[in-house]
């Protein structure tokens, strides 16, 4: 019996890693919705409050992230391998990150606008994070739904493949239209940000399409 097959036995009954994994995903995906909303606000006055409830959700995910680790440490029989275990939970804990710093790009430039393609970028943003937590939450089960959880991985390349074409986009017109030159470097700066964050976002896809190869 191969050992994947062995594994696989186990995956169902998991009652340490998966809950883990799925508080994580839901860490990720709260945080992607604060900044959705920060960048479709209208309210100056109210981006350090959705920053710190960013930075918050950035502390939850490295406390449960350590929690991944220390069970790896302590746990036996893992429902996967130890090191797509481990990656699953630091790529979403480095895309949790990356979104913090975007909150924190906007409260450290305070631009005048959001241009159009930051807002976008948000939204692909949560839309990939949703995508991720429905991954994990499917992951028990991958043997019965390794389809949804192969679309779900396409789903958010499709996505990563959408925010270059976003932020491409968004930097040439704002190289065309922007007169400020103070304006054009900070929206820049968070442009280029927002988009490091789908990079990461579309990381976790591709540990998930590890696992699908490997026990699907």
């Amino acid at each position: 019996m191969k050992i994947n097959t062995i594994l696989s036995i186990f995956t169902p009954k998991d009652t340490k890693f998966f809950p883990l994994l799925q508080e994580a995903a839901t860490v990720l995906d709260n945080a992607a919705e604060l900044l959705q909303e920060l960048f479709t606000c209208q309210d100056k006055s109210k981006i350090k409050d959705y920053c710190k409830l960013i930075k918050d959700e950035e502390v939850k995910g490295d406390k449960v992230t350590g929690r991944v680790f220390k069970e790896l440490n302590d746990t036996f029989i893992t429902p996967f391998d130890r090191e797509d275990i481990d990656a699953l939970a630091n790529e979403m804990d480095d895309a949790i990150d990356a979104i913090n710093r975007s909150a924190h790009k906007m409260l450290l430039y305070s631009p005048e606008t959001h241009p159009i393609a930051t807002v976008q970028l948000a939204e692909i943003l949560k839309k990939g994070t949703e995508e991720i937590k429905s991954a994990i939450i499917e992951l028990s089960s991958l043997k019965r739904k390794d389809q949804k959880v192969r679309q779900h991985a396409k789903e958010i390349k499709r996505l990563e493949e959408k925010a270059d074409i976003v932020y491409e986009e968004g930097i040439i017109t704002l190289f065309k239209e922007e007169t400020s030159t103070i304006e054009l470097i900070k929206q820049k700066e968070i442009i280029q940000e927002l988009e490091k964050s789908a990079n990461k976002i579309n990381n976790v896809g591709k540990v998930l399409k590890t696992i699908i190869v490997k026990y699907a």
